[in-house]
């Protein structure tokens, strides 16, 4: 069996971090190990509370797994601060991980900040020239940017400029521009756009983590970059069109509806 590392916060409310990341390997057939970054206090209507671990122990946590148990690609989510940033970047680089998806997590559904303004240059500067590919949404690719992003014309612009900071392969997701989920693969030479409707729902919440989850199981199975990206935009679409409400806030997405989908071939186009 294919073997992935998330580099991730923990979501005490299941819906997204380590929890998504974990349900989403499952789904797609491939075995999922962690190294937690943060703990958080957090439900459907929001974060109550962070905990960032020492980055010595995330460190310890990767060694721990790495030394081990080998791994066919990995991805990183809530990273919290230049600290830990520091030493993953460092361990991906001491552990060779090639396959690397970076999903740049902000900030969580709610509006809670995840990532310290402070640790947003080391992101750029450390970690994002290691990665194979980078998943921001529209939010996070303005601030990777420096500017606004109002339609294609910018996503695409915006693409170029996060490509020069190093990454192989950009996706910018374009959820929240229009009617319809237009994300945007660029591989430094070529565009390619993923189009599909809008799926009118509140319960979206763990989307990013599934998306880039779903990006790196593929990855780990052998799929070229593009294929990799394609799936998961299928996948995230399914998990999407069965979230759930749950709590009184923000239901999660589920992978494990998508992957059941993806099994009776009934997997959105």
């Amino acid at each position: 069996m294919r073997r992935v590392l998330t580099i991730a916060g923990s979501d005490s409310g299941g819906g997204a971090g380590i929890q998504a990341d974990l349900k989403t390997f499952a789904a797609l057939g491939v075995f999922g190990t962690s190294a937690i970054t943060s703990v958080t206090a957090q439900n459907t209507v929001g974060v109550q509370g962070v905990y960032d671990l020492p980055p010595e122990f995330v460190s310890r946590q990767i060694d721990s797994v790495l030394e081990d148990i080998t791994i066919d690609a990995a991805k990183t989510g809530m990273l919290s601060n230049r600290a830990i940033i520091e030493v993953v970047a460092e361990k991906v680089k001491a552990h060779a991980i090639t396959r690397l998806v970076v999903d740049p997590v902000m900030v969580a559904k709610s509006g809670a900040r995840l990532l310290q303004p402070r640790a947003v240059k080391a992101l750029i500067e450390r970690l994002l020239p290691l990665a194979l590919v980078v998943t921001p949404n529209v939010p996070e690719a303005e601030v990777l940017w420096g500017q606004r992003i109002v339609g294609l014309a910018e996503m695409r612009e915006a693409a170029q400029q996060i490509h020069n900071l190093g990454p192989r392969y950009v996706v910018i997701k374009g959820g929240h521009l229009g009617i319809r989920a237009i994300d945007l693969l660029y591989d430094g030479s070529s565009f390619t756009m993923l189009d599909v409707d809008r799926i009118d729902t509140p319960h979206t919440h763990g989307t990013g983590c599934v998306f880039s989850a779903a990006i790196t199981a593929e990855l780990a199975k052998g799929s070229p970059v593009p294929e990799a990206v394609a799936t998961a935009k299928r996948f995230i679409a399914a998990a999407i069109r069965h979230g759930f409400p749950l709590g009184k806030g923000f239901g999660p997405t589920d992978p494990m509806a998508a992957a059941r989908d993806l099994e009776s071939r009934n997997f959105e186009p």
